[in-house]
């Protein structure tokens, strides 16, 4: 019994090793995405009669890429870089804890509800660590897009946090966090289902866990995309109050939520969807493949 223990530990470890890599692979590939994104969800309303900053993601990275060139798609991009790997461990080691808690025995499979109960579980602990990180990063990108909404400019992710701090304190540096919880619970309790059924489904009958790359890609592109298509709208409004200047929205995310809906209407809540979309088959699949080959190199040794 001592040794299942030590087992299930050691599957703990290497799972929170595995995601970190995981994690690095997610950002090379998704951030270009990212940051059109951010810069679509938080671009001031057009005046009446006049057009609107960009009318769509292309338009977005094409004025980007003319007016600051191709890096400025990287913008921010140390933030979460420094941010996701130990976010991604902490994700793939929170879903091993969750299937720790739920199996009787590591020989057993996990249901479904299982995987959406450790998707979840981890997307609670991954907040801690992700809320700082995606303010800092939000910050960032949108200044560079012209429009500091929070009338503040910053010199890099170091100097956002020491201004933040002087701001508001750590409550300022942690704005966002419901939204992010809002967010996160879904969209972890998906991504981790998703994955798991499809990997079931793509490798037949008795063969679970002996994929092929294409298929690991295939899947973990798909759960990225159930991931992002379930948070979209609480990740709009993470983005709003994020960036917004400090005491705008005294009520938090449901200021924002009433200002979006009477300003723009539902459709408001679905801004930047198609880099959304974009980004998360290519920047997940990434994520997946990098885990899975991690994982098999962890555990020639383990």
């Amino acid at each position: 019994n001592q040794n299942t223990s030590s087992c299930k530990m050691s599957d703990i470890a290497i799972n929170f090793m595995a995601g970190g890599i995981g994690g690095m692979c997610t950002v090379i590939v998704g951030h270009p995405f990212d940051t059109v994104k951010v810069r679509l969800q938080t671009m001031p309303m057009p005046a009446p009669g006049q057009k609107p900053m960009f009318t769509g993601a292309l338009d977005c990275c094409k004025q980007t890429i003319a007016k600051e060139g191709f890096f400025a798609l990287y913008k921010g991009m140390a933030a979460p870089l420094v941010g996701v790997t130990p976010l991604f461990a902490v994700f793939f080691g929170g879903c091993a804890i969750g299937k720790y808690i739920q199996q009787k025995n590591p020989e057993d499979e996990m249901s479904f509800m299982q995987n959406i109960n450790s998707g979840a579980i981890a997307g609670v602990m991954t907040t801690a660590v992700m809320v700082p990180g995606e303010r800092i990063k939000c910050l960032l990108q949108v200044q560079s897009a012209g429009h500091a909404p929070s009338g503040v400019h910053y010199d890099g992710p170091m100097d956002v946090v020491k201004k933040l701090y002087k701001q508001g304190g750590i409550t300022s540096i942690y704005r966002g966090t419901a939204a992010t919880l809002l967010r996160d619970i879904p969209a972890s309790a998906a991504y981790l289902s998703v994955y798991e059924y499809l990997k079931k489904k793509f490798a037949g009958e008795g063969n679970a866990g002996k994929l092929s790359p294409g298929a690991t890609l295939m899947a973990g592109g798909l759960a990225g995309m159930a991931n992002w298509s379930v948070c979209i709208p609480a990740d709009t409004l993470k983005s709003r109050l994020q960036t917004a200047p400090e005491g705008k929205y005294p009520g938090g995310i449901r200021d924002v939520l009433k200002e979006v809906l009477r300003e723009e209407g539902p459709k408001g809540l679905f801004k930047g969807f198609t880099p959304v979309m974009l980004r998360a088959f290519p920047a997940n699949a990434a994520c997946f493949f990098g885990l899975e080959l991690a994982l098999s190199f962890f555990r020639m040794f383990i």
